[in-house]
């Protein structure tokens, strides 16, 4: 094997002894060099058809997931907590860690084509993958004792999970070489196979991959026979390859390729690797009969696939239904997942929960929700809110040197002792205390940690009730402590070994200790109901269907009590403005999918670069009481311990006071001015190739601005 073709092709190439190739190569896990049990060849694995069903095992070993779980060896890259997430990158989330490669690398700006992004193109298994693929593909009509059913079940699982990893790179790189045969070095150098494909080509070959393994998939694995069971969950299915196909054809709609060139200085060679060059309405047709194709196909199946819903009509059962729908593995809206075997621990096995409670006071990987994030979310009837008419009572401090700051409540408008918060919870006021009702939409309380709150909501609750301490996110509260703090004169920085540095906390996957021993080695989430209905939402409103539109969007707020989007937003004409309305399911998407990378691959698609370069906040909060002259003051300290044991009521007044995010300040936040035409910040709407294989003159040619 030449040194030049070493790297990625070096996965690819074939490098079995039964294969007679003279460049052999080392297969990156040597799992072909030896059977599980023993030392074996290609045709002993392909003489047994349990050694198949173990190598295809190893395929889908290899599908990304994409909650960090630890730094192993041979771990893939999104693996690592030592990089961070793709939603930290937008508007929702800010990192608070230094040594992160999202804060080094990503809000510095300083990466570069020399580094691996945060979705690998050497580093996420998708080579192993493919070239695991063209094995089975090519050998298993040599395994004696398999039904032709069985072998087509197999190769049609294959190609799903071929598909899968393209998928998962398509939008973060464009074209790719498409390799779907065992290759030799020659066949790169002298034929051509290293060649980067047109975008265009590269979709084809993704749908036309779920296409061909639709057939011999079980629509779902709902036990109607030994092959179906459920224990097979989380094996490629027919529905899943059909959302697949949609959401890529979604993706390839999307203006970032289905238009011109968004690099400015985009050259020849590079323009159809990026994209399609131009615009065609036909692409949002194409991505949305995908989409009725794979609901018709749900409808002759008994609709198995749907959203939960609630049997307790209040916040915590809403939040119940939403939470129940991605965190069970067996739940009917996850058409797809992957999941990683580890353990818990604080040394970094399954990192994204240990390095993320509040028990562990590690704070590593804190994915701080910003305020821009926590005010997405409308009020619970639906309401969107506002900023400026829900803190519209302010009050001015001054320090000791004059100078002067203003801070803001947000009161129910009543007066007098009856005048209490309602920002998260209102509490109205009744004989010896309060009732205490949420106020926001229960999906906010289910992405992010907000003061109020009780601690524990039991998954295997019926009676929708939570319990346990309430969650102190003021400034000097117990889950808190000092998050905020003015070092100089009254500006307002984050601490950073703070929970909740921006003044909220992380708490989508993450949850708390009772419910996550449930399930200590969570599933990703790759497709999913909610995610599918939204995305139907868009390319219903990009083809001109807005009433459409709106029933689909209307079908997620449903889910969680809110009333429907165009009788909460009457000012926006969303059933003519197409703009708005797209603006809507892009702020619903939010709001139902944090923590999934749906932010970061719609701020590319979309070209939002105005979601990448605008100055992002926090809140600080500050806990008030009444002293003996009946002012209100503020008290940094905690209610858990002293105050509640000496009689004191639940917090129901507060003070916020909002700030500029300082730590881990992002260099893009410098060009909101000219973010729409700056290649400094265009650049950055797709991923670099690694450098050294650009070099290496297979014909992969790099991304612009890179």
């Amino acid at each position: 094997m030449k040194k030049a073709f070493h790297s990625i092709f070096g996965l690819v190439l074939a490098g079995i002894a039964a294969t007679g190739c003279t460049d052999e190569v080392q297969f990156g896990n040597a799992f072909l060099d030896k059977a599980p049990g023993g030392s074996s060849t290609l045709d002993s694995i392909f003489a047994n058809p349990d050694y198949v069903n173990q190598l295809l095992t190893n395929i889908y070993n290899k599908q990304y997931y994409g909650l960090p779980y630890g730094n192993f060896s041979g771990t893939p890259q999104a693996a690592s907590p030592y990089n961070g997430k793709l939603d930290a990158l937008t508007d929702l989330y800010q990192m608070h860690w230094a040594s992160q490669k999202v804060w080094s690398s990503y809000y510095t700006a300083t990466f570069s084509a020399k580094e691996d992004p945060l979705i690998s193109y050497v580093n996420e298994n998708m080579w192993e993958t493919v070239h695991l693929v063209s094995v089975i593909k090519e050998n298993i009509d040599r395994t004696p004792n398999m039904s032709e059913q069985k072998k087509k079940y197999i190769i049609a699982q294959a190609k799903a999970l071929q598909a899968f990893t393209y998928a998962l790179h398509l939008p973060h790189y464009g074209g790719m070489p498409i390799i779907e045969t065992t290759i030799t070095n020659d066949d790169v150098k002298n034929g051509g196979m290293g060649k980067r494909a047109t975008f265009a080509e590269t979709v084809d070959a993704i749908v036309r991959w779920c296409d061909e393994a639709a057939p011999d998939l079980y629509w779902a694995y709902n036990g109607n026979d030994s092959e179906s069971n459920s224990l097979q969950t989380g094996r490629w299915t027919k529905a899943g390859v059909m959302a697949l196909k949609a959401q890529v054809l979604w993706i390839a709609a999307s203006p970032l390729y289905n238009g011109p060139a968004y690099y400015p200085e985009v050259t020849d060679e590079q323009r159809e690797l990026i994209g399609y060059g131009s615009y065609d309405e036909s692409r949002w047709k194409r991505a949305l009969q995908a989409f009725e194709d794979f609901w018709e196909e749900n409808r002759k199946n008994g609709e198995y696939y749907h959203l939960m819903q609630a049997t307790t009509k209040n916040c915590d059962g809403y939040r119940l239904a939403y939470r129940r729908g991605y965190m069970f593995d067996d739940s009917p809206e996850n058409i797809h997942w992957t999941k990683v075997e580890s353990i818990f621990g604080t040394q970094g096995a399954y990192s994204w929960l240990s390095w993320n409670w509040t028990e562990n006071g590690v704070n590593r990987l804190r994915h701080s929700p910003t305020l821009e994030y926590i005010e997405m979310f409308p009020w619970s009837d639906g309401k969107p809110f506002v900023h400026d008419d829900a803190f519209k009572y302010k009050e001015s401090y001054e320090d000791k040197e004059e100078i002067k700051w203003d801070v803001y409540t947000c009161l129910d408008g009543k007066g007098g002792a009856s005048d209490n918060d309602k920002l998260f919870y209102t509490y109205k006021s009744v004989r010896g205390g309060f009732v205490k009702t949420a106020s926001r939409d229960p999906r906010l309380y289910e992405n992010a940690v907000v003061s109020g709150t009780l601690e524990n909501l039991a998954l295997q609750s019926t009676d929708g009730k939570s319990s346990g301490n309430v969650l102190e996110t003021w400034v000097g509260g117990q889950n808190a402590g000092q998050n905020v703090k003015h070092p100089t004169n009254n500006t307002l920085s984050e601490s950073l070994t703070s929970y909740c540095p921006t003044g909220f906390g992380a708490y989508k996957y993450v949850l708390n200790r009772v419910e996550w021993w449930r399930d200590p080695n969570m599933h990703w989430n790759v497709l999913t109901i909610p995610d599918m209905i939204l995305m139907y939402a868009e390319c219903l409103a990009e083809t001109n269907d807005l009433p459409g539109a709106l029933a689909q969007v209307d079908l997620i707020r449903a889910r969680v009590g809110l009333k429907g989007l165009k009788a909460c937003n009457n000012d926006k004409q969303l059933d003519s403005n197409k703009d708005n309305l797209i603006e809507e399911i892009l702020r619903e998407r939010a709001c139902e999918l944090g923590m999934t990378n749906a932010r970061y691959i719609d701020m590319i698609r979309r070209k939002r670069t105005d979601w990448m370069t605008k100055q992002l906040h926090g809140m600080a909060t500050y806990r008030m009481i009444k002293n003996a002259s009946n002012q209100w003051v503020r008290r940094n300290a905690p209610w858990f311990g002293d105050d509640k044991n000496g009689g004191m009521q639940e917090p129901s007044r507060f003070e916020y006071e909002f700030f500029e995010l300082f730590q881990g300040r992002r260099v893009l936040w410098t060009y909101a001015e000219d973010h729409a035409k700056n290649p400094a910040v265009l650049k950055w709407l797709m991923m670099p190739f690694p450098q050294d294989e650009v070099n290496k003159g297979y014909g992969l040619i790099q991304n612009p601005g890179w």
